[in-house]
């Protein structure tokens, strides 16, 4: 298992289900300055997902980036991501870290909940994920979270991640409150110029950097 920092800020790029130009976009939101990527492909083509993982595993080190599966502790093993992402129905984080390593990132979902995340964070979550702060396209019966849980969770010392409905107008709202990552799905990968649209997220974060032509 390679562990890739996830003390770093910015964007936080998630894949949605397989996709002809899977590669390539991913190239191009790491182009355009996405920090981590999360592997989320919730088909059963258990081959499929493996290969696209070792791929795209190989792009993500290319650029110093963390690629993260989405509630699969097995690829991640399997593939040696950098970590795993886990929901509320998922595997425990105990076990995560029995099957990926004490250098693994396991990353949290907490939804509109701090006592959740307090609890996660005790657990040995290296981040902790809240929203959906905005309506997400991706999860429109998503639980919503107040922009303060962000403020409210400084205290976790672990990153936030802020994800659901976030865009490039919305997201300094996130970012002033805390938000450490802004996890994207459609705003990034449903663009058609998927590093352009990275690129605007990113500059979020870091205003000196210009946005491609």
């Amino acid at each position: 298992m390679t562990s890739t920092s996830f003390s770093d800020r910015g964007l936080y790029v998630i894949t949605d289900g397989p996709r002809p130009d899977l590669f390539e976009a991913v190239k191009q939101a790491l182009l355009g300055g996405a920090r981590v990527v999360q592997y989320r492909d919730k088909t059963d083509d258990t081959q499929r997902r493996h290969d696209e993982a070792e791929t795209l595993l190989a792009l993500c080190r290319e650029h110093d980036a963390p690629l993260i599966i989405n509630d699969d502790i097995s690829l991640a093993r399997a593939v040696g991501a950098a970590g795993v992402h886990l929901g509320e129905t998922d595997d425990s984080i105990a076990e995560a870290r029995v099957a990926l390593g004490s250098n693994a990132i396991i990353g949290v979902s907490c939804y509109d909940s701090l006592e959740r995340a307090q609890h996660m964070a005790k657990q040995g979550a290296n981040y902790v994920a809240f929203g959906a702060f905005f309506p997400s396209p991706t999860k429109p019966q998503a639980r919503r979270a107040n922009v303060e849980l962000l403020r409210h969770s400084a205290a976790l010392g672990i990153p936030r991640v802020a994800i659901g409905g976030i865009t490039p107008d919305n997201g300094a709202s996130l970012i002033a409150a805390g938000a450490d990552y802004l996890a994207v799905i459609s705003a990034v990968f449903g663009r058609p110029d998927v590093r352009a649209a990275a690129q605007h997220f990113t500059q979020l974060y870091f205003p000196d950097r210009a946005v491609s032509s």
